[in-house]
Protein backbone atom coordinates (compact mmCIF):
# COMPACT_ATOMS: atom_id res chain seq x y z
CA UNK A 1 0.00 0.00 0.00
CA UNK A 2 1.31 3.56 -0.67
CA UNK A 3 1.27 5.85 1.75
CA UNK A 4 -0.79 8.52 1.69
CA UNK A 5 0.32 12.25 3.31
CA UNK A 6 -2.44 13.65 5.98
CA UNK A 7 -3.50 17.28 5.16
CA UNK A 8 -1.03 18.10 8.18
CA UNK A 9 1.56 16.60 6.60
CA UNK A 10 1.30 18.53 3.36
CA UNK A 11 0.94 21.72 5.78
CA UNK A 12 4.24 20.58 7.38
CA UNK A 13 5.94 20.64 4.28
CA UNK A 14 4.69 23.77 3.29
CA UNK A 15 5.77 25.78 6.17
CA UNK A 16 8.94 24.21 7.18
CA UNK A 17 10.53 22.89 4.15
CA UNK A 18 10.38 19.33 5.52
CA UNK A 19 8.14 16.60 6.82
CA UNK A 20 8.54 13.05 8.31
CA UNK A 21 7.02 10.72 7.49
CA UNK A 22 6.66 7.48 9.49
CA UNK A 23 6.05 4.46 8.18
CA UNK A 24 6.87 6.03 4.58
CA UNK A 25 7.09 2.83 2.37
CA UNK A 26 6.90 -1.03 2.79
CA UNK A 27 9.71 -3.21 4.64
CA UNK A 28 10.28 -5.37 1.25
CA UNK A 29 11.79 -2.34 -0.17
CA UNK A 30 14.14 -1.95 2.59
CA UNK A 31 15.31 -5.41 2.05
CA UNK A 32 15.57 -4.96 -1.79
CA UNK A 33 17.66 -1.80 -1.07
CA UNK A 34 19.97 -3.08 1.67
CA UNK A 35 20.76 -5.68 -0.88
CA UNK A 36 21.64 -2.83 -3.23
CA UNK A 37 23.81 -0.64 -0.84
CA UNK A 38 25.86 -3.82 0.24
CA UNK A 39 25.91 -4.58 -3.81
CA UNK A 40 27.22 -1.19 -4.98
CA UNK A 41 29.78 -0.65 -1.83
CA UNK A 42 31.42 -3.86 -3.40
CA UNK A 43 31.37 -2.78 -6.61
CA UNK A 44 30.82 0.86 -6.88
CA UNK A 45 29.62 2.72 -9.98
CA UNK A 46 31.66 5.86 -12.27
CA UNK A 47 29.86 8.43 -9.51
CA UNK A 48 30.80 7.05 -5.85
CA UNK A 49 32.17 9.39 -3.29
CA UNK A 50 33.86 7.26 -1.30
CA UNK A 51 35.88 8.30 1.68
CA UNK A 52 38.19 5.31 2.85
CA UNK A 53 37.10 2.60 0.44
CA UNK A 54 36.72 -0.92 1.84
CA UNK A 55 36.55 0.11 5.20
CA UNK A 56 33.95 -1.62 7.49
CA UNK A 57 34.48 2.02 10.07
CA UNK A 58 34.90 5.25 9.13
CA UNK A 59 33.58 5.39 6.10
CA UNK A 60 31.55 7.76 4.11
CA UNK A 61 29.96 6.23 1.00
CA UNK A 62 27.55 7.53 -1.61
CA UNK A 63 26.80 6.87 -5.22
CA UNK A 64 23.90 7.66 -7.42
CA UNK A 65 22.52 7.67 -11.09
CA UNK A 66 21.96 3.95 -10.76
CA UNK A 67 18.22 3.38 -11.76
CA UNK A 68 18.72 2.52 -15.54
CA UNK A 69 20.65 0.24 -14.65
CA UNK A 70 19.90 -1.27 -11.46
CA UNK A 71 15.78 -3.01 -11.69
CA UNK A 72 15.67 -2.71 -7.97
CA UNK A 73 16.33 1.10 -8.16
CA UNK A 74 13.92 1.63 -11.01
CA UNK A 75 11.15 -0.37 -9.42
CA UNK A 76 11.78 1.68 -6.17
CA UNK A 77 11.15 5.00 -8.29
CA UNK A 78 8.04 3.80 -9.88
CA UNK A 79 6.33 1.58 -7.23
CA UNK A 80 7.33 2.52 -3.53
CA UNK A 81 5.08 5.52 -3.46
CA UNK A 82 7.69 8.16 -3.01
CA UNK A 83 7.01 9.99 -6.46
CA UNK A 84 2.77 10.58 -5.17
CA UNK A 85 3.87 11.54 -1.67
CA UNK A 86 6.20 14.14 -3.23
CA UNK A 87 3.13 15.16 -5.18
CA UNK A 88 0.91 15.69 -2.23
CA UNK A 89 3.99 17.32 -0.90
CA UNK A 90 4.20 20.15 -2.95
CA UNK A 91 1.09 20.72 -4.34
CA UNK A 92 1.95 19.53 -7.74
CA UNK A 93 0.34 17.91 -10.71
CA UNK A 94 2.64 16.30 -12.57
CA UNK A 95 5.89 14.56 -10.78
CA UNK A 96 9.01 13.57 -12.87
CA UNK A 97 11.86 11.81 -11.47
CA UNK A 98 15.68 13.53 -11.24
CA UNK A 99 17.93 10.86 -9.91
CA UNK A 100 18.33 8.41 -7.41
CA UNK A 101 21.17 8.73 -4.40
CA UNK A 102 22.39 5.72 -1.72
CA UNK A 103 23.89 7.06 1.44
CA UNK A 104 25.95 5.39 3.60
CA UNK A 105 27.92 6.15 6.85
CA UNK A 106 29.46 3.23 8.41
CA UNK A 107 30.28 3.29 12.49
CA UNK A 108 32.38 5.88 13.10
CA UNK A 109 32.26 7.86 10.40
CA UNK A 110 34.01 11.41 11.33
CA UNK A 111 33.14 13.08 8.60
CA UNK A 112 29.69 15.28 8.63
CA UNK A 113 27.44 15.87 5.50
CA UNK A 114 27.85 19.84 5.66
CA UNK A 115 24.85 22.07 5.66
CA UNK A 116 23.84 23.16 2.50
CA UNK A 117 20.65 23.63 0.25
CA UNK A 118 20.02 21.06 -2.94
CA UNK A 119 18.70 23.87 -5.24
CA UNK A 120 22.52 25.31 -6.88
CA UNK A 121 23.72 21.61 -7.00
CA UNK A 122 21.15 20.64 -9.67
CA UNK A 123 20.90 21.94 -13.12
CA UNK A 124 17.24 23.36 -12.24
CA UNK A 125 14.93 26.08 -10.73
CA UNK A 126 11.63 26.18 -9.67
CA UNK A 127 10.00 25.99 -5.54
CA UNK A 128 8.32 22.53 -6.77
CA UNK A 129 11.57 20.63 -6.31
CA UNK A 130 12.63 18.01 -3.55
CA UNK A 131 13.67 15.14 -2.06
CA UNK A 132 12.13 12.04 -0.71
CA UNK A 133 15.07 10.69 1.62
CA UNK A 134 13.73 7.26 3.27
CA UNK A 135 15.89 5.45 5.94
CA UNK A 136 16.99 2.11 5.34
CA UNK A 137 18.50 1.43 8.91
CA UNK A 138 17.78 3.19 12.31
CA UNK A 139 19.19 6.59 13.20
CA UNK A 140 19.04 9.07 15.76
CA UNK A 141 19.98 12.55 15.46
CA UNK A 142 22.78 12.52 18.34
CA UNK A 143 24.02 9.74 15.91
CA UNK A 144 24.33 10.45 12.43
CA UNK A 145 20.23 11.59 11.24
CA UNK A 146 19.58 14.64 9.19
CA UNK A 147 19.10 18.15 10.35
CA UNK A 148 17.20 21.08 8.65
CA UNK A 149 16.78 24.72 9.30
CA UNK A 150 13.07 24.92 9.73
CA UNK A 151 11.27 27.69 6.87
CA UNK A 152 14.54 28.10 5.28
CA UNK A 153 12.98 27.40 1.73
CA UNK A 154 10.90 30.65 2.82
CA UNK A 155 14.18 32.60 2.64
CA UNK A 156 14.48 33.09 -1.36
CA UNK A 157 18.42 32.43 -0.82
CA UNK A 158 20.14 30.99 -2.98
CA UNK A 159 23.36 29.58 -1.48
CA UNK A 160 26.37 28.60 -2.58
CA UNK A 161 27.35 24.98 -2.89
CA UNK A 162 29.59 23.11 -0.67
CA UNK A 163 32.11 20.74 -0.96
CA UNK A 164 31.56 16.63 -0.61
CA UNK A 165 34.76 14.95 0.75
CA UNK A 166 37.04 16.96 -0.38
CA UNK A 167 39.57 15.01 -1.64
CA UNK A 168 42.94 15.11 -3.80
CA UNK A 169 42.33 11.31 -4.94
CA UNK A 170 38.44 12.27 -5.82
CA UNK A 171 37.98 14.80 -8.38
CA UNK A 172 33.83 14.51 -8.57
CA UNK A 173 32.88 17.21 -6.93
CA UNK A 174 35.63 19.89 -8.19
CA UNK A 175 33.06 21.73 -9.98
CA UNK A 176 31.31 22.62 -6.68
CA UNK A 177 34.06 25.03 -6.74
CA UNK A 178 32.65 27.37 -9.09
CA UNK A 179 29.23 27.78 -7.43
CA UNK A 180 28.01 30.67 -7.24
CA UNK A 181 25.57 32.53 -4.31
CA UNK A 182 25.49 33.04 -0.57
CA UNK A 183 27.87 31.48 1.30
CA UNK A 184 26.30 29.06 3.96
CA UNK A 185 26.59 30.57 7.09
CA UNK A 186 28.46 28.97 10.11
CA UNK A 187 24.97 27.02 11.69
CA UNK A 188 27.04 24.74 14.29
CA UNK A 189 28.89 27.58 15.29
CA UNK A 190 25.52 29.93 15.95
CA UNK A 191 22.80 27.08 16.44
CA UNK A 192 21.19 29.16 18.64
CA UNK A 193 20.48 31.51 16.27
CA UNK A 194 18.59 28.73 14.42
CA UNK A 195 15.11 26.87 14.05
CA UNK A 196 16.96 23.49 13.63
CA UNK A 197 14.68 20.50 13.66
CA UNK A 198 15.78 16.73 12.91
CA UNK A 199 13.78 13.13 14.20
CA UNK A 200 15.48 9.87 15.17
CA UNK A 201 14.39 7.62 12.16
CA UNK A 202 13.75 3.43 11.46
CA UNK A 203 13.45 1.35 8.37
CA UNK A 204 10.78 2.62 6.04
CA UNK A 205 11.17 6.27 7.62
CA UNK A 206 10.65 9.10 5.26
CA UNK A 207 11.94 12.51 4.98
CA UNK A 208 10.33 14.66 2.14
CA UNK A 209 12.51 18.19 1.57
CA UNK A 210 12.42 20.86 -0.01
CA UNK A 211 15.26 21.44 -2.28
CA UNK A 212 15.38 25.22 -1.09
CA UNK A 213 15.87 23.81 2.47
CA UNK A 214 18.87 24.56 4.30
CA UNK A 215 20.08 20.48 5.73
CA UNK A 216 22.73 18.85 6.99
CA UNK A 217 24.24 15.85 9.47
CA UNK A 218 26.64 14.98 11.28
CA UNK A 219 29.06 11.80 11.09
CA UNK A 220 28.41 8.33 12.39
CA UNK A 221 29.04 7.83 15.92
CA UNK A 222 27.65 4.59 16.57
CA UNK A 223 30.64 1.77 17.13
CA UNK A 224 28.11 -0.43 15.59
CA UNK A 225 25.07 0.61 13.56
CA UNK A 226 25.29 1.53 9.73
CA UNK A 227 23.65 4.59 8.79
CA UNK A 228 21.93 3.98 5.37
CA UNK A 229 19.25 5.81 3.11
CA UNK A 230 18.02 6.29 -0.38
CA UNK A 231 17.15 9.74 -1.73
CA UNK A 232 14.85 10.00 -4.52
CA UNK A 233 14.80 13.74 -6.28
CA UNK A 234 11.74 14.80 -8.00
CA UNK A 235 10.85 17.59 -10.51
CA UNK A 236 7.26 19.56 -9.99
CA UNK A 237 4.85 21.88 -11.88
CA UNK A 238 7.11 24.90 -12.07
CA UNK A 239 10.76 23.03 -12.34
CA UNK A 240 12.70 24.78 -15.36
CA UNK A 241 15.61 23.42 -16.68
CA UNK A 242 18.56 25.62 -15.76
CA UNK A 243 22.15 24.34 -16.88
CA UNK A 244 24.76 26.34 -15.46
CA UNK A 245 28.62 25.88 -14.76
CA UNK A 246 28.59 24.80 -11.16
CA UNK A 247 25.52 22.69 -11.51
CA UNK A 248 26.37 18.54 -11.65
CA UNK A 249 27.85 17.34 -14.34
CA UNK A 250 25.86 14.05 -14.81
CA UNK A 251 23.01 15.21 -16.79
CA UNK A 252 24.28 18.41 -18.90
CA UNK A 253 22.19 20.16 -22.01
CA UNK A 254 23.66 17.57 -24.42
CA UNK A 255 22.42 14.48 -23.00
CA UNK A 256 18.62 16.50 -22.91
CA UNK A 257 16.04 17.62 -25.74
CA UNK A 258 14.91 20.40 -23.45
CA UNK A 259 16.29 24.12 -24.05
CA UNK A 260 17.31 26.05 -20.55
CA UNK A 261 13.77 27.64 -19.00
CA UNK A 262 12.14 24.37 -20.85
CA UNK A 263 10.03 22.29 -18.23
CA UNK A 264 11.53 18.97 -17.79
CA UNK A 265 9.50 17.23 -20.38
CA UNK A 266 12.62 14.87 -21.53
CA UNK A 267 10.77 11.49 -20.60
CA UNK A 268 13.95 9.60 -21.72
CA UNK A 269 16.06 11.65 -19.05
CA UNK A 270 12.98 12.93 -16.62
CA UNK A 271 10.60 10.02 -16.61
CA UNK A 272 6.76 11.34 -15.75
CA UNK A 273 6.12 9.00 -12.82
CA UNK A 274 2.61 10.94 -11.87
CA UNK A 275 0.61 12.95 -14.12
Amino acid sequence: MKRILTEQEIQDFSDNGVVYVKNAVDADWITRLTGVVDSQMQNPGKWVNDANPGNATDRMFTDRYMWQNNADIKDFIYASGCAEMAAQAMRSKQIRFYFDHILVKEPGTTEQTPWHQDIPYWPFLGKQVCSCWVALTPSTVKGSAMEFVRGSHLDNTYYKAEVFGKRDDHPNNDWTGKSQGVPVPDIDGSRENYDIVGWDVEPGDALIFSAWTLHGAPGNASERQRRAAISTRWLGDDAVWHPHEAADPIVTQQDVSIAPGDAPRDDKVFPCVVG
